[in-house]
């Protein structure tokens, strides 16, 4: 009677199981969109151990912000302007290394526009401890789908000269003479 007994609650064994690992998917999906928003969308990283996410309602710290402009060699703004720019952007996108307890800004694009016809690129940043793993082109891809729902024409990306090379590899065309400009035209 005893082996039955085993039996059986080996039989609901991996329904428990099932149910756990359900509960911690649920738990975390509802914990993401807690920190990020319903339109949270999470980053693939070479490192499985990792979690990033890109989000358009999480709100961008202006001290993060800052330190992460420093990472990336921009100069100070004073920060009652960069609230202002954030303020009047039309579309402003975090990458955050996620933890439950203090997500960390690592990415940032924002942009200008009419939301309608056309839409300017002015703000790109990944921390270099986190470039090369193909976060930039999921950031701008992020930028790029809200806009496309926006049914925006055109894009502009005002940009370094080498960041300008960079969306030419991912489709952008370039202004005749390459310096600081790329275009993104809506199909």
């Amino acid at each position: 009677m005893a082996s039955g007994g085993g039996t059986v609650s080996s039989l609901h064994q991996p329904r428990l199981a099932w149910v756990r690992i359900l509960w911690m998917v649920t738990s975390t999906a509802t914990d993401l969109e807690g920190l990020y928003g319903p339109g949270h969308r999470l980053c693939t990283t070479p490192n499985p151990q990792l979690s990033l996410v890109l989000s358009l309602e999480r709100e961008i710290d202006l001290f993060e912000l800052e330190q992460l402009c420093d990472a990336v060699g921009w100069s100070r703004r004073p920060l009652r302007r960069v609230r202002k720019a954030l303020q009047h952007s039309l579309l402003v996108v975090g990458l955050w290394r996620h933890d439950p307890r203090l997500p960390r800004l690592v990415g940032f694009a924002r942009c200008t526009g009419d939301g309608v016809i056309e839409a300017t690129v002015w703000d790109v940043a990944v921390h270099p401890l986190y470039q090369g793993a193909g976060l930039g082109k999921q950031l701008m891809g992020s930028v790029l789908d809200r806009l496309r729902a926006m049914q925006v024409e055109r894009v502009s990306l005002f940009a370094d000269p080498d960041v300008v090379a960079f969306s030419s590899a991912q489709g952008w065309e370039l202004e005749p003479q390459s310096r600081r400009c790329a275009f993104w035209y809506s199909p």
